[in-house]
């Protein structure tokens, strides 16, 4: 028998309020805060796509392997779209993004998601335009710059592109999720197992046409691909793509801003990197933003006002 615990992970039916289901979907953006000190203290350098692969593709097996559950009929398309768009598109242009610009910049660029996402959630969900969505992503996006953006930052063409077009890539994914649901048979599990994998086959032939043999790999790279393949890959996907199945676009989507947070607050612990005043308001204004993503919007009550005593209808 699952423990609620397990359940609450792998797709049980155990309801949850909305707070314990955000914060579980919050954990997957958490989790991928770690990859820059992960990937510049455990791994090999020079390798960044054969880290998104071995993050993505094992991941997605094993999901397989454990649901023993493939797409059916139009599924396969609709996986292959979203694992292109949410994984195997997204990790080259982060990557890329992350090689010709300053991190502080690359990160900035990709926090444009919230914003994106409630343009999408207008053209392509159908809901209602709302100045709260875009007023608070902008103010996300302002205080995630304020945290990583160092006064020494550079801006190259091809790297701003690649980091705008990771942030459509995700928001897209993250829009199409929503619209096309879950297939019945598949659970969070199925579901995160199908777009790693397709995700990750997109990325096999463009790692090797691009980077070559794979590195060698000692002990502590051997840690850090099996903390991004089980924990940022397999775990956090899983949880994710649960979250976006039970939670508004828009609130998911500013959940995105803890991954620069982390990784600013991890560098700060464990690589001795300074926050100054400037850097701790801009956490304070991600944080705001995520906080009222979660917020219901304002809703005007319809009931009628009573007439005073002594006043007749």
């Amino acid at each position: 028998m699952k423990s609620p615990a397990t359940q609450a992970v792998f797709g049980g039916t155990a309801p949850l309020g909305t707070l314990p289901r955000t914060v579980l979907t919050a954990l997957a953006p958490a989790s991928w805060g770690t990859t820059y000190v992960v990937t510049t203290e455990l791994l090999p350098p020079g390798h960044p796509l054969f880290a998104g692969l071995l993050r993505a593709l094992p991941a997605g097996l094993i999901a397989l392997a454990i649901t023993r559950t493939l797409p059916r009929g139009a599924w396969w398309g609709k996986a292959a779209v979203l694992g292109v768009l949410n994984i195997g598109l997204l990790f080259p242009m982060l990557f890329l993004a992350a090689e010709r610009l300053p991190g502080g910049v690359a990160a900035t660029l990709a926090a444009a998601q919230p914003l994106v996402v409630a343009v999408l959630a207008v053209v392509i969900l159908g809901e209602s335009p709302s100045a709260r969505r875009l007023a608070w992503g902008a103010t996300g996006l302002v205080g995630v710059g304020l945290v990583v953006i160092g006064p020494d930052a550079a801006f190259d063409l091809t790297g701003v592109v690649a980091g705008l077009a990771a942030a459509a890539s995700m928001a897209l994914g993250l829009t199409f999720t929503k619209k096309w649901g879950r297939p019945p048979e598949a659970g969070p599990t199925a579901f995160a197992g199908w777009q790693l994998t397709a995700g990750g086959l997109f990325l096999l032939p463009l790692t090797f046409f691009v980077e070559g043999p794979p590195p060698a790999i000692d002990p502590p790279a051997v840690l850090g691909y099996l903390w991004l393949g089980l924990v940022g890959g397999l775990l956090a996907y899983v949880l994710w793509f649960r979250g976006i199945g039970s939670l508004p676009v828009t609130s998911v989507a500013v959940l995105v801003l803890l991954s620069p947070l982390v990784a600013a607050v991890l560098g700060a612990v464990l690589l001795g990197q300074t926050l100054g005043p400037v850097q701790l308001a801009g956490f304070g204004l991600a944080l705001a933003a995520i906080v009222a993503g979660q917020l219901p919007a304002p809703t005007r009550s319809s009931a009628p006002v009573a007439a005073p005593e002594g006043i007749s209808k």
